[in-house]
């Protein structure tokens, strides 16, 4: 959560200055969980962030370990590719995170120059919103990737799904219980739902429901085939509960899920999804292979 290029930072979630003592930082962070406890009319994502940030920083290594900007970096920058190979991964079509990261650092390089080491914390964190924004996104597609990649061999998964110039589909997921689009998002934050779009303090004028069920119209349309639902990934402390059912939007049935609990979500099937199976599984896993381009 707090390694989130959008995230505030642990300082702030507790309302406490970053010079503040020890005894300071505990005193406030009662008085936030107190404040954010559910059972006192608080936010249940809000009280998860107050916990979590006092993991960071209510010991002196793991505070110091966080005012050094290690751990952040250590996330943002680009990790190793695993390869798809063995019998008991999904077979991979593409790379999470590739076509974002590689806008994110040619618009870095093009504001700080060639030689900037693009993640570096100092860096990172002083960037305009648009940048981290982008960084976020990448990060958000290859932790979900790193989530569902060794499904099995019953899953078939597509990264970056080329929708158009500049514009792609995250994830397309073909399950034995369906088949799913799906975006990684990362709002900065908790967040609420209002008519099937999320909302909350890092949201802004962001509609990621309707960008993704447009792309996934997109898809379907070019491939000739038909999703069960679209699923909004979003990070473990953002979203309150596991699962958060949106209805029919656009059309299309959707689901907001943790990423914690996208596996067994796609194991189990969407709520009111609709499921798949035999000769149309073959059919589908053959339309988006021939007919569709992904990144990487």
């Amino acid at each position: 959560m707090f390694d989130s290029p959008l995230s505030a930072s642990p300082y702030e979630v507790l309302g406490a200055d970053t010079a503040a003592s020890h005894d300071d930082l505990r005193r406030a962070f009662r008085a936030r969980l107190r404040h954010t406890h559910p059972d006192t009319g608080g936010d249940a994502a809000q009280f998860i962030q107050v916990q979590r940030a006092w993991e960071i920083l209510g010991t002196p290594i793991s505070r110091a370990a966080f005012d050094s900007g290690s751990v952040a970096e250590q996330s943002w920058r680009p990790r190793p590719t695993s390869t798809a190979g063995g019998r008991l991964r999904a077979t991979t079509h593409g790379t999470a995170g590739a076509r974002r990261r590689a806008a994110y650092a040619e618009a870095a390089r093009e504001r700080a120059g060639d030689d900037a080491d693009v993640y570096a914390a100092g860096f990172v964190r002083a960037a305009p919103w648009e940048l981290r924004a982008l960084l976020a996104a990448a990060i958000a597609e290859e932790q979900t990737a790193a989530a569902i990649d060794d499904l099995g061999i019953g899953f078939t998964v597509w990264h970056a799904m080329e929708t158009g110039e500049n514009d792609a589909l995250d994830h397309v997921i073909l399950a034995p219980s369906g088949l799913y689009g799906a975006m990684s998002a990362d709002l900065g934050g908790p967040v609420r739902f209002r008519r099937g779009e999320p909302i909350g303090d890092g949201v802004g004028d962001r509609t990621p429901l309707a960008e993704l069920t447009r792309c996934m119209r997109l898809v379907a349309r070019t491939a000739g085939v038909r999703f069960s639902a679209a699923i909004l990934v979003l990070p473990d402390e953002d979203l309150a509960s596991a699962e958060v059912p949106l209805g029919v939007v656009r059309g299309i049935r959707a689901v907001a899920v943790r990423r914690s609990a996208l596996r067994m979500l796609l194991r189990s099937g969407a709520p009111g999804a609709r499921r798949i199976g035999g000769n149309e599984v073959f059919d589908v896993r053959t339309r988006l292979t021939q007919r569709m381009r992904v990144w990487g």
